[in-house]
């Protein structure tokens, strides 16, 4: 078959997930309301299939049925079908993902689900083979079953959708409502209950090769940065030692790249050394900023060439060139996943000295019959410190250029708000940790990209995304909350109140437009989007923080900053109803510990006013202070209560907590140790 033969509507799409399906013989559309009007219309019900550019299944299931003429005229017989692009579009996603967990008790990509003409579920699964396999039926299969029960049945599945829907809305109330008449008299969080959620994260650690659980296994990164800050407030080694393990297992595994930096999106092994290889923008920038955190704490050099790699990587395979960053490179190239960062014995001997050779195959873990499917990945279980000689760092720049050479994966170039956001927090945290000044800038170009690309004037708010300059969907609530947290910390880098002032502003709009009836937690839609059929509220801290976890932080945050009492307590109310589940599941609930641990031990205010003082921001900010506020200010800003009535030529700095500031000093060193 030449797809080449056929052209459908996703041609006039931006989404380079989408255009991967334009000629695909099945009439996909995009998602929009005309699909509901076309479906009442020709009284087909929807066949909705979500995926993502980098997804390596949903390649196998286009070329496998979706290339298919015989089941594309069957497809397109029967069904309106509509591809969304998850990335493009999370809030479809999260709706339907939920709906399928619901019918059958996992998920994954590509999600395929069977929707009546109004939008209601009532039947899906993932990945469906060409032939029927044990325990999986075919996509023929499923296509003939759906229709035949739509055609002679359609009353039960009326029902049935309706009440998985009914089902949907409910869980999404209760997944917000769990507070109780014991939490709201009793402490919203304390220093015991710190311990307590690390001791239960390290009740699921894997002790021996670090990280949570068993395969598959993803970064966790807001869990192990829950462990640096009960280890930071109640000085337990266990947490230190077992945050530390598990970046150092992952910084040895597959799961990094050891020629050219960065990391890819889980591990498929305990052990790290077999990644699933799509590398995704907001993983290394979360990655990026627990790092920088471990770096602070232990000034160990392996943390820092880490960091360093990783940006670099950002910036030559991701960067657009203008200060953003695109959302992903392909597990697959040549459609083998892998196949660009895997390497034969022979290639290797043929390549590298042979002086080094025995010991570069040993620390890596390469062997002739090969690691992995036949091949190697390059992985280790030594000290990274062992492999930063000369003549091994000479052999990874030649396997590097060699590499170059050849077919890369495939770049989804989509430019993503809340990614981006996640960029910028991770550069910040970088430059606190390490001082590059370039680490800054970049973060200040990139959020100057993203004011000038993805705010839309005309409408006053922000898009979520943004490819070839085309910008599609409304922002979501996690756009926004990563946008303050990216005010917040370039503040907190520069200096500049005014990031500060727009992380208020846009705290104001989020009230505005996305909070909940009861004033407690917000939707991840806005009021004025209408193209879903449930506007949830999202919780869970999954491979992201969740909206609200981060809402949650930020008011508390911005609360104390400009003395809005109601903020703090609204913050005050979103963990009250969370503490029950933090408390029961951390590990699931990693971002919001972070909440708990600020309203466990308050903010302290790291308050400077001086011509000079932003020159020492720096020295501040390489401390490890996880619920510090730093305002290093050149003049007092009314706006800001806790400095509206400081005024200094020479440096003066002062420390607060609770509306009280200590006896200014004008020595940063004897500041310093105060802190």
């Amino acid at each position: 078959m030449n797809a080449s033969l056929f052209t459908n509507s996703l041609i006039n799409e931006s989404s380079p997930y989408l255009l991967q399906h334009a000629h695909n013989p099945v009439d996909w559309e995009p998602w929009s309301p005309l699909i509901f009007q076309k479906a009442v219309e020709q009284d087909k019900p929807i066949l909705l299939s979500i995926g993502y550019a980098a997804c390596h299944w949903c390649h196998v299931m286009e070329r496998e049925s979706f290339e298919s003429e015989l089941v594309a005229e069957y497809m397109n017989a029967h069904f309106i079908n509509v591809k969304v692009d998850r990335e493009e579009r999370p809030d479809v996603d999260h709706i339907y993902m939920d709906a399928l967990q619901a019918m059958t008790g996992s998920g994954g990509w590509p999600l395929n689900i069977f929707l009546l003409p109004d939008g209601k579920p009532f039947y899906g699964g993932t990945y469906f083979p060409p032939k029927a396999m044990p325990q999986r039926a075919s996509w023929m299969d499923v296509l003939k079953g759906v229709h035949d029960a739509y055609s002679l049945n359609k009353e039960k599945l009326i029902e049935q959708a309706t009440s998985l829907t009914g089902h949907l809305v409910q869980a999404n109330i209760n997944a917000a409502n769990n507070t109780n008449t014991e939490t709201l008299t009793a402490p919203i969080a304390t220093i015991e209950e710190v311990a307590l959620i690390a001791q239960r994260i390290l009740q699921v650690a894997d002790l021996e090769w670090g990280g949570f659980g068993q395969a598959p296994k993803f970064p966790q990164t807001f869990t192990i940065q829950m462990l640096l800050r009960n280890y930071h407030l109640n000085k337990e080694e266990a947490s230190l030692w077992q945050a530390l393990n598990s970046l150092d297992k992952m910084m040895q595994g597959g799961i990094y790249d050891h020629l050219g930096g960065g990391f890819s999106r889980y591990s498929t092994d305990t052990q790290w050394q077999a990644p699933h290889f799509e590398k995704m923008l907001y993983d290394n920038a979360l990655l990026l900023t627990v790092l920088a955190e471990a770096y602070q704490i232990t000034k160990h050099e392996k943390y820092k060439l880490v960091i360093e790699k990783t940006i670099h990587f950002l910036e030559v395979e991701l960067s657009n060139g203008d200060g953003a960053f695109f959302a992903a490179l392909d597990a697959d190239s040549e459609g083998v996943e892998g196949k660009f960062y895997t390497w034969s014995f022979e290639e290797i001997k043929s390549l590298i000295d042979p002086q080094i050779f025995e010991s570069f195959c040993n620390y890596y873990q390469v062997v002739p019959t090969g690691n992995w499917e036949h091949t190697n990945i390059l992985w280790t279980q030594q000290k990274m410190e062992d492999a930063n000689t000369k003549a091994f760092i000479e052999a990874r720049e030649i396997l590097f250029k060699e590499r170059a050479k050849r077919i890369r994966p495939s770049l989804d170039h989509k430019i993503i708000l809340a990614w981006n956001n996640l960029m910028v927090i991770a550069l910040c945290k970088s430059f606190a940790a390490l001082g590059i000044e370039a680490y800054k800038e970049h973060a200040i170009n990139t959020m100057k990209w993203v004011e000038d690309n993805l705010y839309n004037m005309a409408d006053a708010c922000f898009y979520h995304t943004n490819t070839n300059g085309v910008k599609k969907s409304f922002a979501f609530l996690d756009d926004y909350a990563t946008l303050i947290q990216a005010y917040i910390q370039l503040q907190e880098i520069t200096g500049d109140v005014q990031y500060l002032l727009k992380a208020k502003q846009w705290t104001e709009y989020v009230q505005a437009n996305f909070q909940d009836e009861e004033g407690v937690f917000f939707y991840y839609t806005a009021s004025y989007q209408q193209d879903v059929i449930i506007r949830k509220k999202e919780n869970y801290d999954g491979a992201q923080p969740s909206g609200n976890a981060m809402m949650c932080y930020a008011l508390f945050y911005l609360g104390t900053v400009f003395d809005h009492v109601a903020w703090k307590e609204q913050s005050e109310r979103m963990v009250r109803s969370m503490r029950k589940m933090l408390l029961q599941y951390p590990s699931s609930f990693g971002y919001w510990g972070h909440c708990f641990f600020v309203h466990a031990v308050g903010f302290i205010e790291l308050v400077a006013i001086g011509k000079n003082v932003q020159n020492d921001i720096p020295e501040v900010a390489n401390l490890f202070l996880p619920h510090k506020i730093q305002l290093f200010l050149p003049n007092s800003v009314t706006s800001i209560p806790i400095i509206s009535d400081k005024q200094s030529i020479d440096n003066q700095y002062f420390i607060c907590k609770n509306s009280t500031c200590s006896t200014p000093t004008t020595n940063l060193a004897h500041f310093l140790a105060l802190i």
